[in-house]
């Protein structure tokens, strides 16, 4: 089981609780979530599932083959290719050429021992017999031939054809594997449950009633002054400060420390931070069209990415449980 599901800011609304009082929530579309890698101990160094969630409308070749889609060869792979195979054609050849002048110089030792033979031969009117000879020596020496023509190396045009052939139509794009994905996370596991790449999760995970954490990322105010960022008063109205009003005021003494101390509040870019709200209530689940209805307010604007996940304290005990049915088997 995963510790958390990633999901889509729809928007807020209210809904009405069995005493009529209206409940504030905030519409959260949960997943699918698709498992996209297993992180082990053994390969990674420590234990995690990457899970990918949205529709990405394009992705890079690293992405495609992280995710085990089937990519098409670049022109530099593709001229690389063809310059290995031009070798090795190169070499193939020169050693066919090798092997038939070495194929030759045989056969021409051979007429000259059957030439030194005959002569050798007293003439006496056998001189059918060795016609007979002769025409089977030439028969074999035909065959011979015959099968030399056979073992012929293929031309590069042949070799081109054969590839054409095989080569399939269907891929002139990246096919096959997962995603691509909008967004990649990575996410804890519990329970002991064996996940596969590929597995699927969605808003069923949750249940009404459940206490969850949500993460996300805060809407961006740009540069602030301290009042809007840090909540300051402002300086006095009065006595001529007319120019003071939203003003910081002083940042530190003079002689003694002589400088300005770390994490002095003062004016600077507010918001685009990652938050976290703890334990907010479910108040309902819609399996269909993967929505969970979240009581109260959430970080991030309409549409952003948020992170629905199990409260720290179910987690902690989902861990504890699972160490103690290791250690009773």
């Amino acid at each position: 089981m995963l510790s958390g599901l990633l999901g889509k800011k729809v928007g807020m609304t209210q809904v009405f609780g069995p005493q009529g009082a209206a409940v504030p929530v905030t519409v959260i579309e949960a997943g699918p979530c698709v498992v996209t890698q297993i992180k082990t101990t053994a390969t990674d160094g420590y234990t995690a599932v990457q899970i990918g969630f949205g529709k990405a409308k394009r992705a890079n070749r690293p992405e495609l083959g992280h995710l085990g889609h089937t990519l098409t060869q670049l022109p530099a792979q593709r001229r690389k290719q063809q310059q290995t195979q031009a070798k090795a054609r190169a070499e193939a050849r020169s050693k066919a050429a090798e092997a038939k002048a070495e194929a030759e110089a045989e056969e021409a030792e051979e007429h000259e021992e059957e030439e030194e033979a005959e002569e050798g031969e007293k003439e006496t009117g056998e001189e059918e017999e060795g016609e007979e000879e002769k025409g089977a020596t030439l028969e074999a020496k035909a065959e011979e031939a015959e099968a030399r023509g056979k073992t012929k190396v293929k031309t590069p045009a042949a070799e081109k054809d054969a590839r054409t052939a095989q080569r399939d139509p269907k891929r002139k794009r990246a096919g096959g594997g997962l995603g691509p994905f909008e967004v990649l996370r990575e996410v804890r596991s519990f329970g002991g449950d064996a996940l596969k790449v590929g597995q699927e999760f969605d808003a069923t995970m949750f249940k009404q009633g459940e206490l969850v954490d949500v993460v996300g990322t805060s809407k961006g105010k740009g540069f602030q002054g301290v009042m809007k960022r840090h909540g300051f008063g402002g300086g006095p109205r009065t006595h001529g400060q007319s120019d003071r009003p939203r003003a910081p005021g002083s940042i530190g003494a003079g002689n003694t420390p002589g400088r300005i101390l770390k994490n002095t509040r003062m004016a600077g870019h507010m918001g685009a931070e990652r938050v976290t709200v703890k334990a907010l209530e479910v108040v309902a689940t819609d399996a269909e069209r993967n929505l969970l209805l979240i009581k109260g307010s959430i970080p991030g604007p309409t549409g952003g990415l948020v992170m629905v996940r199990k409260v720290a304290s179910s987690l902690a005990l989902a861990e504890r449980l699972q160490q103690e049915q290791q250690q009773t088997k």
